[in-house]
């Protein structure tokens, strides 16, 4: 066993043949992924076994320590096939699962201070992704750059506004709204409404901070498009955060961009309902003073919150 997870030196690929076997095996994974990529077998699995952890969405760990415990298997494997530890020959035995890391989930000063020196990476995929970092709209890249997300269960969302309207303009000043909830839940991300001019794309950035300390729990700065309707439009957090019951946050996003709808007839209190389990999230919503752009329980953005159970 050597330490990794279900995983003998023969890798998944006979547990393949064991389809439920194999399925408890990558969801212990899930639940352990720091102690599984730090164990000492996890450099002896094979390439399969990797592409087949790579591939999962739920892994509970940071990007950039993936990618560090990838560079540590490509190095055994280099070893493995008597082929010279250098940056070539590490992308090489790497194959298809280079591009499995999801480079994008990375904040710029976790790629700029490891994967774009490490060499595995080309030139042109360095450059890429600096962009995607940095302007909007963002370059497409090569890599997914769909969240892991460590929560199992049914994505939720609460809309706080009973109507649209328009016009809500930026200045640069964030919309922030004050919120607690009933029970521990993980928020992913939020609804913004788009602009009231047609298809735009807006830079925004969003945060969520601990009201009381000012602690910045989590935050991305990142981009959307919208069409033109007064549809919500998805920004998500690169990683889940979480909430603690009874306990106040401030839902914050600055956005670079023509007016766009905003939302009247708020809510002090939306409550969501599962259909599966009937349990209930109590959300309440209140004013967050200081500069809020005029974003308040009655009125303005942040719409929508998305968040896990």
């Amino acid at each position: 066993m050597r330490g990794f997870p279900c995983v003998t030196e023969s890798g998944l690929a006979r547990l393949f043949d064991e389809p439920q076997l194999a399925s408890l095996c990558l969801e212990n994974i899930d639940k352990n992924t720091s102690d599984a990529i730090n164990a000492e077998g996890f450099t002896d699995i094979d390439l399969d076994t990797l592409v087949a952890v790579l591939e999962r969405d739920t892994l509970g760990i940071r990007e950039v320590r993936l990618f560090n415990a990838v560079v540590r298997w490509s190095e055994a494997e280099c070893q493995r096939q008597q082929l010279q530890v250098i940056p070539e020959n590490k992308r090489k035995v790497l194959g298809k699962a280079l591009s499995l890391i999801r480079f994008p989930l990375m904040t710029i000063e976790e790629f700029a201070a490891g994967p774009a020196q490490s060499g595995i990476l080309t030139d042109r995929e360095v450059v890429s992704l600096f962009l995607h970092f940095t302007v909007n709209p963002k370059p497409r890249v090569e890599f997914i750059d769909r969240p892991r997300c460590c929560l199992r269960g049914k994505e939720c969302s609460i809309s706080r506004f009973q109507q649209v309207e328009s016009r809500w303009g930026y200045s640069g000043t964030s919309d922030r709204i004050r919120f607690s909830v009933n029970k521990r839940i993980f928020v992913v991300g939020f609804g913004l409404y788009g602009s009231i001019h047609g298809p735009t794309d807006y830079q925004v950035n969003i945060q969520i901070i601990h009201t009381d300390s000012n602690t910045v729990l989590g935050q991305n700065d990142t981009g959307f498009s919208c069409d033109g309707s007064s549809n919500t439009f998805r920004v998500m957090f690169k990683e889940p955060v979480e909430i603690l019951p009874n306990v106040n946050y401030t839902a914050c996003a600055t956005l670079k961009g023509p007016d766009s709808h905003y939302g009247t007839k708020g809510l002090r209190k939306v409550i969501h309902e599962s259909p599966t389990t009937g349990a209930k999230t109590c959300f309440t919503f209140c004013y967050a003073a200081g500069n809020n752009n005029g974003t308040s329980v009655e009125d303005g953005q942040i719409p929508e919150i998305i968040f896990y159970t």
